[in-house]
């Protein structure tokens, strides 16, 4: 039987929602920094592009793996969704992708890869066990001193956004989805686990990651689409090149759709 989880992904279309305008100021301000990142690992250990090997969990159909395939790294990309996995290789057949689980890379050494990238996982891992296993699998799997990247989904995104919005409070608040403080937590069959960055370095503390940086690659963005959609091209690129200015304020990640921990070993 299919998990709630894969049932959810064969019916959304998460290429249409990484397509969208919100989705694509994701993926370009994502790969900004997956791309300094991937400089910095070459220049340090003097290592051409086809030597990288890249680590994709959670790779969904594959919008970062087949790009970074494509401009010649290693990637290895695992996904524990069958629809999604088989997406990605009919879109990229020569990319090594594999049915997997974050909490159990048994396929893979240790000490494999110079970066890792976790941008699906921790939304799903709903207990903080099962987090704090996946953060220490990518630790394993990944060489000393490489760099993990992992994304995260916003409490206070979540609360705005089902809770008000879409008028749900009142029986979240009933059924314990919401708590006196409001921080939001999975109930029963729900698969979708929202963080603050309290949490976030909470589980780096565990884990025995370091952080070298926090940013959002999105921001606003998911809670203004129709904004976003009207505007000019223009326009929609002064508000990427705003975004890829604030990313990084401290003051703006806890409102944030999504944010990018970026730690080491």
């Amino acid at each position: 039987m299919m998990t709630p989880m894969e049932e959810y992904y064969n019916k959304f279309n998460e290429d249409k929602r990484l397509n969208s305008r919100h989705g694509h100021i994701e993926f370009v301000i994502s790969m900004k920094y997956i791309h300094e990142y991937l400089d910095r690992i070459m220049e340090e250990r003097g290592l051409e592009k086809k030597a990288v090997k890249i680590l994709d969990l959670g790779a969904g159909t594959g919008r970062y793996a087949i790009p970074l395939y494509e401009e010649g790294y290693d990637v290895t990309a695992v996904e524990p969704v069958r629809h999604s996995l088989g997406v990605m290789k009919k879109n990229c057949p020569g990319l090594n992708a594999f049915q997997g689980n974050a909490k159990k890379l048994r396929r893979l050494a240790s000490d494999t890869f110079d970066l890792t990238i976790c941008f699906g996982p921790m939304y799903h891992l709903v207990t903080k066990e099962d987090r704090v296993k996946a953060l220490l699998e990518a630790k394993r799997v990944t060489k000393p001193g490489g760099i993990i990247m992992i994304a995260y989904i916003m409490n206070e995104y979540s609360v705005v956004t089902y809770a008000f919005k879409e008028k749900h409070v009142l029986d979240c608040l009933l059924d314990g989805r919401l708590s006196d403080d409001w921080h939001s937590t999975p109930v029963g069959e729900d698969f979708y686990y929202y963080a603050r960055t309290e949490d976030i370095e909470e589980l780096n503390q565990e884990a025995g990651l370091t952080r070298l940086k926090i940013f959002s690659p999105d921001g606003p963005a998911n809670y203004m689409r129709p904004f976003l959609n009207a505007l000019s091209d223009k326009e929609y690129e002064a508000f990427i090149a705003y975004q890829m200015s604030v990313c990084e304020r401290a003051d703006l990640l806890g409102a944030a759709v999504h944010t990018v921990d970026v730690v080491t070993l």
